[in-house]
């Protein structure tokens, strides 16, 4: 079978948006993406999340390494090599910029500053995803609250975990559905998106995180959405939604006790 012949799989998707592939394999993916529109805007969807992360984590390009995390130090406490792809780079460049190593740090022995900097990552997934989808009114999630067995089972698979969207109901949010999500490690993380009466939509980023972390709640902000995040029971949990931080806050703190 030749390589034009070949069917386009979800990871030529993913490597097309890398920019890992080679010349006549992405003209096939391009022809392939031309003919799906439906699969043409996954990619793109794809494409404006990794230049939100890109350019958030560039905020942070200039500062230094401390020893403690640096590179040689971490081939020393025997870390296995890993190939790298955008989402990887994106890790590398987050780790130089935040005085960390966002590909590693949740595989090293505790240190200070390790939760702080998985913490620094998953508030700006949270910020960009929330950028990203909650702006896009036609495609904001995959899989629709119609199929919230199918969206539970799906997302909880892919992050190796039990996750299911919260009820927020009593806070006047309904469930319009979720998407899987990439971490800058080429990992699984899961939105799950929420709209209330008025049409104004809050995300909340599921992310998988070392079993030893935990974190308290902290507030973030970005222009006009606020947000709030935590690490717990291995996951780090992200909320965000143009709101005040107080009415946030009440809604953040409903999903982290489960009432």
């Amino acid at each position: 079978m030749s390589g034009s012949e070949l069917p386009i799989a979800e990871e030529d998707l993913h490597a097309f948006v890398d920019g890992q592939l080679a010349p006549s394999r992405r003209a096939d993916v391009q022809r392939y993406l031309d003919a799906n529109p439906e699969e043409a805007r996954r990619v793109a969807a794809w494409t404006a999340q990794r230049e939100a992360l890109r350019d958030a984590f560039a905020l942070h390009g200039a500062a230094p390494l401390p020893p403690e995390l640096n590179l040689s130090r971490l081939i020393e406490q025997r870390l296995r090599p890993r190939r790298v792809g955008w989402l990887a780079a994106a890790s590398v460049v987050l780790a130089l910029g935040l005085g960390g190593a966002g590909g590693w740090l949740l595989r090293t022995p505790s240190e200070p500053g390790r939760t702080a900097l998985a913490m620094e990552m998953l508030e700006q997934q949270g910020l960009a995803t929330h950028v990203v989808y909650a702006a896009d009114k036609r495609h904001p999630i995959e899989v629709g609250a119609a199929e919230r067995d199918h969206l539970t089972q799906w997302l909880s698979n892919r992050l190796s975990r039990k996750v299911s969207p919260p009820d927020l109901e009593p806070a006047g949010y309904h469930l319009i559905g979720g998407r899987l999500l990439a971490t800058e490690r080429g990992n699984a993380a899961a939105l799950f998106m929420y709209e209330n009466a008025g049409g104004q939509r809050l995300s909340l980023v599921l992310r998988p995180m070392s079993p030893d972390m935990h974190a308290s709640m902290t507030d973030m902000k970005e222009g006009p959405v606020n947000g709030c995040a935590w690490i717990s029971d291995g996951l780090g949990y992200a909320v965000v939604a143009p709101m005040p931080d107080s009415e946030l806050n009440q809604v953040a703190e409903s999903i982290r006790t489960g009432s």
